[in-house]
């Protein structure tokens, strides 16, 4: 081949220039902006946008986070239907999917103002009632008896929040910044003379604090 047509490369030093620091952040910024019409991960710290949702628990399963595809899948893996249930709960809960397939049952019994309650409740007091252990009648059966207010409805998020702020369930906001000043500086490295060892509990103390705050219990 003559030389008229050998390839001669017009540029050789094809050196790339690092970026700058205030160029590097401002790209990552940029990376992690969230577009109009898009949600924030609901996993602490994240910044990513959200495109899957999860329920929060088993007795909220209408109600979800919204996870970035990571976080999602993590919290998949450690999803566990049945946890904090016990042994005959979980029984219970699996012969009542054999039962119905989990779907909601009514009851076929009268009304509390129906003619056959106020019947009952006419021969009951003369003496001549019967007993009605079902409440089939409207009266002396176990949903006669007042009902107590239902407890507080927590995700698995907020669940382990308080676990690790060693708190229980029932524990309302003063109860918790309380608890979580009083960890803070017992696990701060200038309150064990700069003993870096309970460094990690004060990460998960920090990052539970946030989780309940975001949930809005604190």
């Amino acid at each position: 081949m003559s030389g008229a047509f050998q390839y001669r490369p017009k540029f050789v030093d094809i050196r790339v220039r690092p970026p700058k620091p205030d160029e590097e952040q401002a790209r990552d910024d940029d990376v992690f902006a969230l577009k109009p019409g898009e949600r924030a991960c609901d996993h602490p710290g994240c910044r990513m946008a959200a495109t899957a949702r999860a329920p929060k628990s088993r007795d909220m399963l209408h109600e979800h986070y919204w996870f970035c595809q990571p976080h999602a899948a993590e919290y998949n893996r450690n999803w566990n239907f049945f946890a904090g249930m016990s042994e005959g709960e979980i029984r219970a809960r699996r012969e009542d999917e054999a039962m119905t397939g989990g779907r909601p049952t009514w009851e076929m019994k009268a009304g509390r103002r129906s003619r056959e309650a106020a019947a009952f409740t006419a021969n009951f007091a003369r003496g001549s009632g019967y007993a009605d252990p079902f409440s089939m009648f409207g009266g002396g059966g176990p949903e006669s008896r007042p009902q107590s207010a239902p407890s507080r409805r927590l995700g698995k998020l907020e669940r382990n929040a308080l676990a690790d702020l060693d708190l229980d369930e029932d524990a309302e906001g003063p109860k918790i910044r309380q608890r979580y000043t009083e960890l803070v500086k017992r696990c701060h490295p200038d309150a064990n003379g700069g003993d870096r060892s309970a460094e990690h509990k004060l990460q998960r103390v920090i990052k539970a604090y946030q989780t309940l705050r975001k949930a809005g219990m604190v």
